[in-house]
């Protein structure tokens, strides 16, 4: 019985963590680009929009699709972001706790 406690000692300690980092990836913000940097967006960790930076270069008025492509391609690239820091994270506290790689908590 007491790798089961040991284990919803962990559960506990892991969703605490959660906790933490959930707060935390709020108030980051994250980038994310196209062509080369000339379209940039920021968004939170809760994928909400900063802000959009579009260099005058890209922009031709008889062309908004390709702009409307490079903006959703660096939005795309932002949300990227969130999910792989989300992810490291989430693996650096699995393995603080001796948690394996991999590990799924079942919440």
């Amino acid at each position: 019985m007491r790798n089961i406690g040991d284990l919803m000692k962990k559960a506990q300690m892991v969703q605490s963590q959660m906790t933490i980092l959930q707060t935390k990836m709020e108030k980051q913000e994250f980038e994310g680009e196209a062509a080369n940097g000339a379209v940039k967006v920021v968004v939170t960790g809760k994928h909400l929009p900063v802000s959009v930076a579009i260099n005058p270069a890209v922009v031709d008025p008889q062309d908004t699709e390709t702009l409307e492509d490079l903006v959703l391609i660096a939005m795309r690239a932002a949300y990227e972001n969130v999910e792989k820091t989300m992810a490291s994270e989430m693996e650096r506290i699995q393995s603080s706790l001796g948690l394996p790689a991999g590990f799924k908590m079942p919440f």
